[in-house]
């Protein structure tokens, strides 16, 4: 089985991620334990190392909480469920490094997307915007253009520890842009325990499933640096797939995509014309019922509703002929239009925050 960390088809067999690449199962207790919807719904589907992490959370410990996004598009959806349980790590008691990846959008993606330097620039002001207004704290957000020297000083240390045929073994080519990036992403990752910043402790960082290749690599290289780091643990959530049947949601596919930066009525156009597990008629679908685990108006309120019981009626009454797909496009998008209608307004005062934190202007 190959990943690819940038590519836009989504996983279809996530168990091959445990036989081959050595991934494990969330624990019950966990589920249990950890009251966010990620956990409760499966959207957490495995981890590497993550139980350090959860023993300082219940034991009120402190850890390292890392995250980011490239900035090579518009936030979407998505892009939310990670924000949403970067937060909740946050809240949790995580000392928190959520990086605006700027450079690392601008040289792994190609020129047709990100012609510049300062297009990527943009990108972070929009994207970091949407994360501010999402919960998000200045305090808690770094962009890699503006970091400071020791951390490009330690990237460059971190680019003698992996070799042309590491590298190859990973990801399967020598691209010189997406090398340069990863190892911007090798320097997020760990650079929270130099003893310049936190020092020693274990982290957590939230990825996509396709972006494990990264987490084998910057784990292998906690070990080959002259530091004393902690292996970074990681949690692997599932994407959420786009609106089209057999896409993920991809930036690089407007159409597959509600974003953020949608105007509600847009956006809940968009769910109306998503694919569904429906039935051809509604009179089959009464008699035979929808499949909601095909459906993509489930999907995308599996990730995003926030009311347990509500969506459990969804899922049955679908099952059981008792809702057409019409009623809970409805839903969705009624849905979907309010909470984009108060996101916005929260927008009005995070845009200029971001645009002095990725520019520096005062």
């Amino acid at each position: 089985m190959s990943i690819d960390p940038w590519g836009s088809e989504i996983i279809e067999d996530y168990e091959k991620l445990f036989v081959e690449f050595g991934l494990k199962r969330i624990s019950e207790e966990i589920r249990s334990n950890l009251k966010h919807l990620s956990f409760e719904r499966n959207i957490v589907i495995g981890h590497r190392d993550f139980e350090k992490v959860y023993d300082h959370i219940i034991s009120r410990r402190p850890f390292i909480n890392m995250t980011g996004i490239a900035t090579s598009g518009e936030l979407h959806f998505g892009h939310k469920v990670i924000i949403d349980i970067f937060k909740f790590f946050k809240d949790s008691g995580g000392r928190n490094y959520f990086a605006i990846c700027d450079i690392d959008a601008y040289v792994s993606r190609p020129d047709s997307r990100i012609p510049s330097l300062e297009v990527a620039k943009k990108y972070a002001v929009e994207n970091l915007s949407h994360a501010l207004a999402l919960g998000l704290d200045e305090k808690d957000v770094y962009v890699q253009s503006r970091k400071e020297r020791r951390y490009y000083e330690f990237a460059f240390e971190v680019s003698k520890k992996i070799t042309e045929s590491t590298f190859r073994a990973i990801y399967g080519h020598l691209d010189l842009g997406k090398i340069a990036a990863n190892l911007l992403q090798y320097a997020d990752i760990l650079h929270p325990q130099l003893p310049e910043y936190e020092g020693k402790m274990p982290s957590i960082t939230v990825i996509a499933a396709e972006q494990d290749p990264h987490l084998r690599a910057v784990r292998d290289l906690a070990t080959r640096l002259p530091y004393d780091f902690e292996p970074p643990s990681a949690l692997i959530i599932v994407h959420l797939s786009g609106l089209k049947a057999g896409k993920k949601m991809s930036k690089s596919d407007p159409e597959t995509c509600v974003f953020l930066g949608d105007p509600p009525k847009v956006a809940a156009g968009k769910i109306m014309n998503a694919f569904t597990g429906g039935q051809p008629t509604v009179a089959e679908q009464k008699k035979l019922g929808g499949n909601p685990n095909i459906c993509k108006i489930y999907e995308f309120l599996k990730f995003n509703y926030p009311f347990n019981v509500k969506l459990r009626e969804l899922y049955e009454d679908c099952i059981a002929g008792r809702i057409i797909c019409g009623e809970c496009k409805l839903l969705t998008a009624e849905f979907v239009k309010e909470f984009l209608e108060n996101h916005h307004e929260k927008l009005k005062t995070a845009v200029e925050i971001a645009k002095r934190i990725v520019y520096g202007e005062v």
